[in-house]
């Protein structure tokens, strides 16, 4: 019975020396910025919130806070930093806030025939550009799209929803508290108040 236990513990060693040495193996490459596979991309999950800077040299240039939980895609690494994608938003994060994924995402495309590409290019060209509310619709729904088509705005809503109703601010002024970023987005005649990229409040500009 001894035996076997010893037996089962040695396996479970071995199986246990191998994840980390394949965890090394990959953090090596990231640092070396040589993934292996051009097809694919290493993600990692944060282990905690972090603030998501556009430079590793300023810490005053945070973009956002990722949220614990979160998968990045990972572009690089050095012994503090991770470079890092999330939602189209490309900075950096401390390393010691997210751990690697040990199974890379494969991305794969599907081969297609040239005539089959010519006849994609043909229809594409021969499509006239996408409505207003079509983009909408597409991307948040019926009812999301008539709304935002209308220009409404309500509390809770984010920063890219705001953007497609109203378009870009004149002016935005941001602070940084803690983990809160606070931003107030001027335009014309109103003011809108965001904390963590969801609108909070508004009201009109006082001349």
């Amino acid at each position: 019975m001894k035996k076997i236990i010893l037996i089962s513990v040695f396996f479970i060693s071995v199986l246990f020396a191998q994840a980390q040495a394949n965890r090394a193996e990959l953090l090596q490459n990231l640092e070396q910025n040589q993934t292996g596979n051009q097809n694919g991309k290493v993600t990692a999950t944060l282990k905690s919130s972090s603030r998501l800077f556009s430079t590793k040299d300023d810490l005053t240039t945070v973009i956002l806070i990722v949220p614990s939980g979160s998968h990045v895609e990972v572009l690089g690494s050095d012994s503090t930093y991770f470079h890092v994608l999330f939602e189209e938003n490309e900075g950096y994060i401390f390393r010691r806030h997210a751990v690697i994924d040990m199974t890379p995402v494969v991305v794969t495309e599907a081969k297609q025939s040239q005539p089959q590409q010519q006849a994609k290019n043909t229809q594409a060209a021969q499509n006239e550009p996408m409505s207003r509310f079509a983009y909408l619709e597409n991307k948040y729904g019926s009812g999301m799209a008539a709304r935002l088509n209308a220009g409404k705005i309500w509390k809770g809503m984010n920063s890219e929803m705001v953007k497609d109703s109203w378009g870009n601010a004149e002016r935005i002024n941001r602070t940084i508290s803690g983990n809160i970023i606070k931003e107030e987005w001027i335009f014309k005649s109103t003011w809108l108040y965001f904390e963590n990229n969801t609108l909070i409040d508004w009201g009109p500009i006082q001349k």
